[in-house]
C-alpha cells in the first residue's frame, strides 16, 4: 500500500467546471499540499457529447482513477452503467479486485454497503440524514472507523459550479480491503448519487 492510502485525512476538491464532461478530484493534505488525484478515464468525444447534451449519465459506465502524488495509479473505480442503484467495482493499482460499494437503498437515509472480492460485507457508508451530504463509514460490527464530511466551498462556487470539496477521515487502525474502500468511498459516494443529475439535459 502506497504512502497516500496510507493518510488518515485528505481533502478531496474536485475540479471546477460550468459543465462537468470529465470528473477531476485533486487530493490535498491538511497543509494544502497535492498528494494524488481522481481523474476520469476512457470517455470518447461521443459520450462526453452524450453527457453534455443529454441525462443519460446513468445508463453510461464511469471509471475513475485514483494516483499518488509520484503518478502512481493505486486505486480504480467502476461504475457499471444502472438503472436505480448504483454498484461501484473497486480494483487496486494492479487491476486485482478490492471489492465493491452497493448502493443499498435510494430514499431516506442513503446506505452504501461495503463489500470484499468474494462479496462479504466489511461494513457499510451511512449518511447522517436524508438530505446530508455528511457520511459514516462504520466495519461490519457498526464502529465507526471513518468519515466523510462535504465541506462548504464558498457562496459564488457553490451556485455557479458542480464542484464540491469532501473531508476523508480514516481511523488509524483501518487496514486491508475496508481502508481501501474507505478512500475510494468520498469520490464513489459523488459519482454515484450526483452524477445522473449534471449537464444540460
Amino acid at each position: 500500500m502506497t504512502s497516500l492510502l496510507d493518510r488518515n485525512r485528505v481533502i478531496i476538491n474536485q475540479k471546477a467546471k460550468l459543465i462537468e464532461l470529465t470528473n477531476e478530484y485533486k487530493m490535498r493534505d491538511e497543509d494544502g499540499n497535492d498528494v494524488g488525484v481522481i481523474r476520469q478515464e476512457g470517455q470518447s468525444n461521443l459520450k462526453k457529447l452524450a453527457r453534455f447534451v443529454s441525462s443519460l449519465d446513468q445508463f453510461m459506465t464511469h471509471t475513475l482513477a485514483v494516483y499518488d502524488g509520484s503518478g502512481q495509479k493505486v486505486l480504480e473505480l467502476v461504475r457499471p452503467r444502472k438503472v436505480v442503484k448504483s454498484r461501484l467495482l473497486v480494483s487496486d493499482g494492479n487491476g486485482q479486485p478490492v471489492g465493491a460499494i452497493v448502493q443499498k437503498n435510494v430514499f431516506g437515509k442513503i446506505r452504501f454497503g461495503l463489500e470484499d472480492a468474494t462479496g462479504q460485507e466489511l461494513g457499510e457508508i451511512q449518511a447522517e440524514n436524508w438530505r446530508a451530504w455528511n457520511f459514516s463509514i462504520v466495519d461490519v460490527m457498526g464502529q465507526e472507523v471513518g468519515r466523510i464530511t462535504k465541506t462548504w466551498e464558498g457562496f459564488a462556487k457553490t451556485m455557479f459550479t458542480t464542484a464540491d470539496d469532501y473531508l476523508l477521515d480514516v481511523s488509524p487502525s483501518l487496514s486491508g480491503p475496508l481502508r481501501q474502500l474507505a478512500f475510494a468511498s468520498a469520490a464513489g459516494v459523488d459519482t454515484a448519487l450526483k452524477q445522473d443529475s449534471r449537464g444540460l439535459g
